[in-house]
């Protein structure tokens, strides 16, 4: 077998229901240069020991422990303290890589020499008569970042790529992270945010291509993060992040972004949290969307 080229950094907590497909979505990929690293956040259900025993089974997977939960910044960072590969990326246990997903990211950056890659996602939803979960379309918002395809572009070309703010979707060169210091929040929601920005933002040249490399999971207990917006502190972290992306890229700047991210924040992200506002109980929650609606782009 080749030296591993990426190292895919896995992060869980709870998530043994959903554990086992996001392993074998990497087992089964078409590149096998890679190795994981699997970061047990302070589980209480099984996810622990499904990730020791995929472990024990297969060298390419790492596991590291958290005694108690940090938080998913945290578990992300613990991870890549151990990268040692060219590239880097990023599977939460809870979703699932297409199979030809790190080929493809892969050959990308090796033909472009950009600092990054991003790939389209589409979201697993749950099946409405039955256990499984069915994967949907791409979206137009996570188009309009990945299709068509584009190397060595910047956010002044590309201003929509702003728009794709998740981890998952990208394969970047490990030398990027370590020159820029890069790291995602600890003790906060919606760590993705402001490192998303600041990779566009820092990056020399980024490639976009419209393959969907992620299937990204709304579980049918509603208990992952971004299905937990009616509580008032998850707000308070999500608009947060939000207000700080659009300052990473105001403070470059990247004018045409901010613009975009205006844009696509109003469109996208505030109509459900409005509706959730008009009958929620703690007028917070209000208050709280109203004062991030007067600093929002226009």
């Amino acid at each position: 077998m080749s030296s591993p080229a990426i190292t895919v950094i896995v992060p869980g907590r709870d998530v043994a229901e959903f554990a086992g497909e996001a392993l074998r979505s990497l087992q089964t990929q078409t590149l096998d240069r890679w190795r994981a690293v699997l970061v047990d956040d302070g589980s209480t259900d099984d996810t622990r020991r499904l990730f020791a025993d995929a472990a024990a089974a297969d060298p390419r997977f790492v596991l590291v422990e958290h005694d108690e939960p940090r938080g998913l910044g945290a578990a992300r960072n613990s991870g890549l303290d151990l990268v040692d590969t060219p590239y880097t990326a990023f599977l939460d246990a809870d979703d699932r890589l297409r199979e030809r997903a790190l080929e493809r990211l892969w050959t990308t950056l090796e033909s472009s020499r950009s600092d990054f890659v991003v790939g389209a996602y589409v979201r697993l939803r749950p099946d409405a008569d039955g256990p499984g979960y069915t994967a949907g379309d791409v979206q137009p918002w996570v188009s309009a970042a990945t299709d068509p395809a584009r190397t060595g572009t910047t956010l002044t070309e590309h201003p929509a790529a702003s728009g794709n703010i998740v981890a998952w979707s990208k394969l970047s060169r490990t030398d990027f992270w370590h020159s820029h210091g890069l790291r995602f929040p600890e003790g906060r929601y919606y760590e993705d945010q402001v490192v998303a920005q600041r990779m566009y933002t820092l990056a020399t040249a980024f490639d976009v291509v419209p393959d969907v490399v992620v299937e990204w999971r709304e579980r049918r207990d509603r208990s992952s993060i971004t299905q937990r917006l009616s509580e008032v502190d998850v707000l308070r972290d999500y608009l947060e992040a939000l207000g700080e992306g659009i300052a990473v890229l105001r403070a470059a700047g990247a004018d045409g972004a901010v613009a975009e991210r205006g844009r696509l924040i109003r469109t996208l992200d505030l109509p459900p949290l409005q509706r959730i506002a008009e009958t929620h109980p703690d007028p917070v929650y209000r208050i709280a969307l109203e004062a991030f609606l007067e600093t929002l782009p226009a």
